[in-house]
């Protein structure tokens, strides 16, 4: 009787460490599959973007076209209004035109020099899809960056607001944490930041960490301004961020003077965000 029982608790560790096998290597295959499908994703979001970016380099090394000058003595000539009483969106810039054929959810461009921060900018009617597609809008776990569903880039928001991952992988937004460093600042003080419709050059103003609050608290939330309604109100939202920010840069802005912010996720604090705010 006691070899019974002896022969039934080995069969029953036996048994055991059979499914403790299967399931580590079930979990094991499964990890390898997932950093394979990671790693892939990584890899052609990167050959897109340079594809994307050496698309838009060309463009800009593009000599403009000349139109030709109408005969205003002809009797059949037309003049045009350069009047926009229905303030309708200018011309797509010649620099995106082949870009926005390819997707009309393309907003801009953003760039920082000598980062690895140069790709095109999104805009969905929420703040959803573009989490996890990318400009071919293919299924993607980088993302993309994109314009905060709120904002307007015509007429433009006093302040618009960029969001990117933060991958550990460096890409998107994934670099941006280094801005806490003040000498990293110094050598990047400057944001490229283009509409669809006009150029932008961005001096770097604050730089601090934050995160996304409940409906019911209190708090300042960076990530709901987007117009202000007076001096008064542009003036609190600069004097809260100045506040929080990691050091002076010397930089302020004024009522009128049009914002951009890149924000992106940081795991020091739940729900926590890395926020760069930089003046045009």
């Amino acid at each position: 009787e006691m070899q019974q029982q002896i022969k039934a608790e080995l069969k029953r560790r036996d048994k055991i460490r059979r499914i403790i096998l299967i399931s580590s290597a079930t979990v094991f295959f499964v990890c390898m599959a997932y950093l394979a499908v990671y790693h892939f994703m990584t890899l052609r979001t990167q050959k897109e973007v340079e594809e994307l970016a050496k698309l838009r380099e060309e463009m800009q090394a593009a000599p403009p076209v000349m139109m030709e000058e109408e005969d205003t003595d002809s009797e059949n000539s037309i003049v045009i209004s350069t009047e926009n009483p229905y303030n309708e969106p200018p011309q797509v810039l010649p620099l995106y035109e082949e870009l926005y054929i390819q997707n009309k959810s393309l907003i801009g461009w953003v760039k920082i020099a000598d980062t690895i921060i140069d790709y095109p900018v999104m805009q969905s009617p929420n703040n959803e899809y573009y989490l996890d597609h990318n400009f071919y809008q293919k299924y993607d776990k980088n993302g993309s960056i994109f314009l905060d569903a709120e904002c307007d880039i015509h007429p433009r928001s006093d302040n618009l607001i960029l969001y990117g991952h933060h991958m550990k992988s460096g890409k998107m937004f994934g670099s941006l944490w280094k801005y806490e460093d003040k000498n990293y600042y110094l050598k990047h003080k400057h944001i490229e930041f283009d509409t669809i419709y006009e150029t932008g050059i961005y001096e770097v103003m604050y730089v601090f960490r934050d995160r996304v609050y409940s409906k019911e608290d209190v708090n300042f939330k960076y990530y709901e301004f987007v117009n202000a309604n007076s001096a008064t109100e542009f003036d609190s939202y600069m004097n809260e961020m100045a506040t929080m920010s990691y050091y002076d840069t010397g930089v302020v802005a004024e009522y009128g003077d049009k914002l951009l912010m890149l924000s992106t996720c940081d795991y020091e604090q739940s729900n926590g965000r890395f926020v760069v705010v930089a003046r045009k």
